[in-house]
């Protein structure tokens, strides 16, 4: 996977630069239904077969994913399949989702419950974490029963694990060393 985060860093960056503030965050929708459609894997046989042009590919594509484009959409599109990168376009809106997030502040965030978070106390975690990693957090909920009790949050490469799984782990360890 690090050969396609390489190869769409390029492209993600080109849209970051060529639109700006509020525009961006507008885009983001718009290029996950495009991802959503490059990631079927019939889809990139499709791209892939040497008797489709590539407008043919372009025409599919944005037929399919039934939404609206901004002209610099529908340009990196175009230059995607024209250059034969159609499976790097989930990578690509991943990575355009991230630049815009962080410069605005916003990550994404995964909390991991042993047990089902109430609608109620969901806004006071997501502070409490916010204050932790000092930004504004998206966050969503996953119920994993395998946790035993506590939480596991995780926003872009750091993991903040107070599990008691994690607990009783670091016990086992402690124990067999």
């Amino acid at each position: 996977m690090a050969e396609l985060a390489t190869i769409a860093r390029p492209y993600a960056e080109a849209l970051d630069q060529s639109v700006g503030g509020d525009q961006a965050l507008a885009l983001i929708p718009q290029l996950q239904a495009l991802a959503a459609v490059a990631g079927n894997p019939d889809m990139l046989q499709l791209a892939d077969n040497p008797k489709i042009t590539a407008n043919q590919v372009f025409d599919v594509v944005t037929g399919v994913a039934k939404t609206a484009l901004d002209a610099k959409v529908a340009n990196l599109l175009r230059t995607v399949v024209d250059n034969g990168r159609l499976a790097a376009l989930p990578e690509i809106a991943a990575q355009f989702n991230a630049l815009v997030k962080s410069r605005s502040g916003i990550s994404d965030a995964t909390i991991e419950s042993a047990f089902p978070i109430d609608a109620a106390q969901l806004p006071q975690v997501v502070a409490t974490l916010e204050k932790r990693f000092g930004r504004k957090l998206n966050a969503s909920v996953v119920v994993d029963p395998e946790l035993i009790g506590g939480i596991r949050v995780v926003v872009g490469d750091e993991v903040l694990d107070t599990s008691v799984r994690a607990r009783l782990e670091k016990m086992k360890l402690a124990l067999v060393a």
